[in-house]
């Protein structure tokens, strides 16, 4: 493969042998898997921080290591811009100073030099450039930090839980930057997370971990849903990614055609587009592309076509499975009802408990409807 990613590696570790065997010609990659699977062990081995890595590792045809050829190449040489989850931004430098730091890597290992001043823009970091980066916000810090691995001008940028322990509002400001960097910047780009709605939104291929070997990759629709993998998902709530066109803005709310004759209508305000939290990025403009997020236990499961309700979302579509939580999951006495809508890639998920599929009869095959306020769905990016 010419390409994109190849990696086919193993490493001996404390818990577990790592092995992993992974290729893909896509550029916005994704690895998912509980804490302890080995998602950072990957990117440091990609790096070139584990030397006792095995293997082979090449990236866009080029070599970075083959261990049975005696090919490991430094840190330094491959063209890596890492952004770990401790940030390690120089304290000693400002913003600017720490970006810099990152444009003269790129300058001593002859790569494409992107310009700070740039980077600043797009990240919105021009006013704080001369600040210091220990007076800095929690998410300030993390712009900073992705800023100054963009600076290097890296052939593949790692992120290793870039959300990680933020509040909610701090995560709807910081994922939009996360979109703007892979439409301005083009460049490859793969994202650990232990959020499923984060791979589900930024990710065009993922790799699902557990225990330090490959449960399964490919489109995260496809393989967040597949029943093997929903349980890992459910930990912390399943979450239902969906994309589609904004068709309508209004005071109030905000219309997004998933597809022609299904539409999706989002509070502008509250729940649906916290606008304090969410930046530029909170005012949506007919014939963007809007990313939305819906809770699973938000979704209600009607069998007859309801009327007269506030709810503004009512949805027509086919039960295609049935899941029942493990006593393991957490979630006793619950299950996740994938429903089909139209010809959206992935069915979307409904909460409801084993009592309730008793009193409707729900089975597969079976048409129902789905209700949900306006206020359950929430924007996570529009570009």
């Amino acid at each position: 493969m010419s390409r994109g990613l190849e990696i086919d590696i193993s490493l001996l570790l404390d818990r577990f042998t790592l092995s992993v065997r992974w290729q893909t010609a896509e550029s916005s990659l994704g690895i998912f898997g509980p804490s302890g699977a080995g998602k950072t062990t990957i990117l440091e081995t990609l790096a070139g921080l584990r030397a006792a890595a095995r293997g082979v590792i090449r990236v866009d045809g080029r070599t970075w290591l083959d261990s049975a050829r005696g090919i490991r190449l430094p840190p330094e040489r491959r063209g890596i811009g890492y952004v770990p989850q401790d940030l390690l931004l120089f304290p000693h430098r400002d913003v600017m100073g720490n970006l810099r730091s990152g444009r003269r890597r790129a300058e001593r290992a002859g790569r494409a030099r992107i310009e700070p001043r740039k980077v600043l823009e797009v990240l919105e970091l021009a006013d704080l450039a001369g600040r210091d980066v220990r007076t800095l916000s929690g998410g300030e810090r993390r712009r900073v930090a992705l800023g100054r691995a963009l600076c290097s001008g890296p052939e593949l940028l790692l992120l290793d839980e870039p959300l990680a322990n933020l509040d909610l509002a701090l995560r709807r400001r910081i994922l939009p930057y996360l979109f703007r960097v892979r439409e301005e910047f083009a460049m490859p780009t793969l994202h650990v997370s232990h959020d499923a709605t984060e791979i589900k939104a930024l990710c065009r291929e993922v790799m699902v971990l557990a225990g330090g070997r490959t449960m399964a990759h490919g489109p995260p629709d496809e393989i967040f849903a597949t029943p093997s993998i929903v349980p890992m998902t459910w930990a912390e709530g399943f979450e239902n990614v969906v994309r589609g066109m904004v068709t309508a803005v209004s005071d109030s709310v905000v219309t997004v055609d998933l597809e022609p004759g299904v539409s999706i209508t989002v509070a502008a305000g509250g729940a649906g587009i916290d606008r304090a939290a969410a930046g530029r990025e909170a005012a949506p403009a007919v014939g963007s592309e809007a990313i939305l997020a819906v809770r699973a236990e938000e979704l209600i499961l009607a069998t007859q076509t309801p009327t007269a309700l506030s709810a503004q979302n009512i949805l027509a579509g086919t039960i295609r499975d049935i899941r029942e939580a493990r006593p393991e999951d957490g979630h006793a006495g619950q299950l996740l009802v994938g429903v089909a809508v139209g010809r959206l890639p992935a069915p979307l998920f409904a909460s409801i408990t084993t009592e309730a599929r008793r009193r409707l009869g729900l089975r597969e095959g079976m048409p129902v409807t789905i209700v949900c306020k306006a206020h359950s769905f929430r924007i996570l990016a529009t570009r």
